[in-house]
């Protein structure tokens, strides 16, 4: 396996191929919102170009490629719950006219069917459009996403294990406030799938 491929990451921190899981500073100060991140890469050279290619090159057909590396990524941890069902991170009304797609929910349909959940692309809104996270400097990020999400069917949420699937997961604030949002209508357990994610410091 190629060793830029994170097989798995399970909790706030870091995990390796082999299973072993480490929580990173931040995380011990200040507890994420969600339980638990499934990455499949870390988000660094060669294949955070794939990233960039899909989000702002259209290269849509990258995306079923991603989910099926989110999914051997949690096929290489038996026994890790699967959600019940799977939200992609929502853009805002203004990023999502412009792009033209959601790259999370090109992400999340065929990730849903891979894993046979089911897949909510309108469970949660961005009601505010907010600026992008990698624009912003890392110490306002929090309060940038604070308050941006909304649940448009709390049913669907109470008593359930909510799965956000996005991309790439950098500081984890999005997530972390998503969850947040989740968890307030009472979903038990959020974990995320993403396909990249930056290493987290120790």
């Amino acid at each position: 396996m190629d060793p830029r491929l994170r097989g798995d990451d399970v909790g706030w921190g870091a995990g390796d191929a082999h299973g072993s899981t480490s929580v990173c500073g931040t995380c011990l100060a200040n507890p994420p919102a969600f339980d638990a991140t499934i990455a499949a890469v870390d988000y660094a050279i060669p294949l955070d170009q794939l990233v960039l290619q899909l989000k702002f090159g259209a290269r849509l057909a990258l995306a079923p490629w991603c989910a099926r590396q989110i999914r051997d990524a949690v096929l290489a941890r038996p026994g890790l719950p699967l959600p019940d069902l799977l939200c992609p991170v929502p853009l805002g009304p203004g990023r999502l006219v412009e792009r033209g797609f959601n790259q999370a929910l090109e992400i999340a349909r065929p990730l849903a069917a891979a894993l046979g959940v089911a897949c909510h692309p309108a469970l949660a809104l961005r009601t505010l459009d907010t600026p992008a996270q990698s624009g912003v400097a890392p110490g306002v990020r929090a309060q940038n996403v604070r308050g941006a999400f909304a649940v448009e069917a709390p049913d669907l949420v109470e008593g359930r294990h909510v799965g956000l699937v996005d991309d790439v997961m950098t500081s984890g604030h999005t997530l972390g406030e998503l969850a947040a949002t989740f968890k307030r209508f009472g979903a038990v357990r959020v974990t995320n799938f993403v396909f990249a994610r930056t290493p987290p410091h120790q």
